[in-house]
């Protein structure tokens, strides 16, 4: 079962991402169903499933729901390119493709998906760490540096969020080190952010903003690696 959606999942790569240049993508959004770039993608897909399953017409049915859905599926995202967030569109785009794959799969292999696995202990403490480390931390953080906030002015430069996602990328990768035990990596990380931050604080006559940077990156860094300790605590007590 696992080779035969590792085959489709791959000819899905191939035909959505490797053989699909960026002007094909611009044709279509601008001529929707008459771009002819939207036929040769279908094409394209079409072949490298023939070639992923080493032309074995037995899943003729398969070869066809996919290609089916897939040009039903681009179509849609054409027309709803311009009314809905772009990178929501690619995900439920990409989501769309992969139930179709899924259910093909389960038309020619028999599988059951277990879902009592995901409520066991380890699981959920997992779940649970990875909400702490990302959703629950930017609020505490943002709770807590409120007290020395900013004005609004200094931050004029910046993405919308970039700080939030920026922190909320760290303390992934803080928490996967302290899991695995590579404490080492949390040593580069804070080398690689500070040689990033160094040209903000050296050039700021602002010492707010230096102080501020700070405080929300020990911070940062801190609820990480207390959650990640908390983590492996727990998990040992599981175990």
């Amino acid at each position: 079962m696992l080779v035969f959606f590792l085959k489709l999942f791959l000819a899905h790569i191939v035909g959505d991402f490797v053989f699909q240049p960026y002007k094909w993508v611009k044709s279509k959004e601008k001529k929707k169903y008459k771009s002819p770039y939207l036929y040769w993608h279908i094409l394209i897909h079409t072949i490298a499933l023939l070639v992923a399953l080493q032309f074995n017409f037995n899943y003729w049915l398969g070869i066809l729901i996919i290609i089916s859905s897939h040009y039903l599926i681009d179509l849609a995202k054409l027309y709803l390119t311009k009314k809905v967030n772009f990178r929501w569109l690619f995900l439920w785009d990409q989501l769309a493709h992969l139930f179709v794959i899924l259910g093909v799969v389960r038309i020619y292999k028999v599988y059951e998906i277990n879902f009592s696995a995901f409520y066991k202990p380890q699981i959920l403490l997992l779940i649970i760490a990875i909400l702490l480390v990302t959703a629950v931390s930017s609020i505490v953080m943002k709770i807590i540096i409120s007290k020395w906030e900013l004005d609004s002015n200094s931050n004029k430069k910046s993405l919308n969020d970039a700080g939030k996602y920026i922190g909320i990328l760290e303390r992934l990768f803080i928490f996967i080190f302290v899991i695995t035990n590579n404490w080492q990596g949390i040593g580069f990380l804070l080398a690689a952010k500070s040689v990033f931050r160094f040209g903000d604080l050296s050039k700021s006559e602002d010492r707010k903003l230096t102080e501020y940077i700070l405080i929300g990156t020990l911070l940062s860094f801190g609820l990480a690696i207390i959650i990640g300790i908390s983590y492996n605590y727990v998990l040992k007590t599981l175990i």
